[in-house]
């Protein structure tokens, strides 16, 4: 039978997050939706408090970051869940819930208070997922502690991850790497960035490869910060990489070129990330849900479950079908992340629960504006801003189209040269 009660060891966890939503981001929100690019310094403390949850073992996750989690049940420190990968970390009990679960919900909780604030947390990085889904023991040791962001994207390529033009040639012990890179979250902040980069074009989606790069690495040019509609307390970088020279050590992973199955170690990333996303995108749901129903309270409308939609006022009903909504992306989330705390495969599940969590918090987060009528557009509320921040949540990691098509090739047995 599944239990849908949150598990004991992570309620101290969701606690502290919820009070860090409520305590810390909220009161700051807006002030770093209007001071776009200024760094939010108020997040070094919240940055140390993560970091002390982490070393007492308390922290079971507080975000993406593979040096902030704590120990797994079963696995020795270090262990990362084999995401997608079907296997299981030596120890490992039967079933779990362990770091990936624990992120997912902590993350539903600190975005219910502020989804770039949540982005701008030091050390809990898209790029530090992608270390932990990808690198090695021996790396992940290395990278322990530092902040990384992740550039995927590129002007000419969006979501086809595998058209990717940045080359990486080797030359001797280091690899020399040319391209550029856009909408990197994180990217001036960050001391580390996971680029993705191409052994050899000719050969497609198979030669692709994740490299760390450092910040003040000079073959590394910030060229710009993006101006943006939502999460603006994030920075968003472009970069430009001339001749960039990387150590051969930080490439993720396995350097060598595998005609078959090549890109699933870097497609990894995404079977890490996506739940993460479907979460951030759960939060801004709730905190829509949550201060719409207080207003429609206020205003004598209160839903009752427990009775027909049809009986009640157009605005109950409406809310009613939201929470509905809500659950179910909920529910598809929390699969997504356990069955990668277990090791199953889960390609399919973390593009189910992104395609449908970022759905829901658009389509949510707007009726909300819409149900509070004038108030909703006011910036006396957080909900104008949460519509603005909610858009990204449905684009990145993969847009809506993108997830749709992974989930029916998965589906239909059809490959990604089969189904386009």
């Amino acid at each position: 039978m599944i239990d849908l009660e949150v598990p004991k060891k992570f309620r101290p966890l969701v606690a502290q997050a919820r009070g860090m939503a409520e305590e810390v981001f909220w009161p700051i929100s807006r002030k770093y939706d209007r001071a776009e690019h200024e760094y939010p310094a108020e997040l070094d403390l919240v940055s140390a408090v993560i970091d002390g949850m982490s070393d007492s073992g308390a922290g079971q996750g507080a975000g993406a970051s593979s040096s902030t989690r704590a120990k797994d049940d079963g696995a020795t420190e270090g262990d990362v869940a084999a995401v997608g990968s079907g296997r299981r970390a030596k120890g490992e009990r039967e079933n779990k819930n362990g770091s990936n679960l624990s992120s997912v919900l902590s993350i539903v909780e600190t975005c219910r208070g502020d989804v770039g604030l949540t982005l701008s947390i030091p050390r809990q990085g898209l790029g530090n997922a992608a270390i932990a889904a990808v690198a090695t023991e021996e790396q992940k040791a290395r990278y322990a502690g530092k902040w990384a962001a992740m550039a995927i994207t590129e002007p000419e390529v969006g979501s086809d991850s595998g058209a990717i033009r940045t080359t990486a040639v080797k030359d001797g012990d280091e690899y020399v790497i040319n391209g550029e890179k856009i909408y990197v979250t994180a990217g001036e902040r960050a001391e580390l960035v996971v680029v993705w980069a191409t052994l050899d074009r000719s050969l497609g989606k198979q030669a692709i490869k994740s490299f760390v790069v450092r910040r003040d690495n000079p073959g590394m040019r910030l060229v710009r910060l993006e101006h943006k509609l939502g999460i603006r307390a994030s920075d968003t970088a472009a970069f430009s990489l001339e001749d960039c020279r990387v150590p051969a050590e930080d490439l993720l992973g396995d350097p060598e070129i595998r005609i078959e199955g090549g890109f699933g170690g870097a497609m990894q990333t995404f079977d890490n990330t996506r739940p993460l996303v479907a979460a951030m995108a759960l939060g801004l749901t709730r905190a829509s849900l949550d201060r719409t129903t207080e207003l429609l309270a206020d205003a004598g409308v209160v839903p009752d479950p427990d009775r027909p939609a049809a009986t009640q006022p157009a605005a109950a009903a409406r809310l009613l079908q939201m929470e509905a909504d809500y659950k179910a992306a909920y529910l598809l989330t929390l699969r997504a992340a356990w069955m990668a705390d277990n090791g199953k495969p889960n390609s399919m599940e973390a593009s189910m629960a992104k395609a449908k969590a970022g759905r829901t918090c658009v389509e949510v987060s707007l009726a909300c504006v819409e149900l509070a009528g004038a108030t909703g557009y006011a910036e006396t509320e957080l909900l104008e801003k949460w519509a603005r921040d909610s858009k990204i949540l449905d684009i990145f990691e993969g847009t809506q189209q993108i997830q749709l098509l992974v989930i029916a090739r998965r589906l239909l047995g059809y490959s990604s040269r089969e189904l386009k």
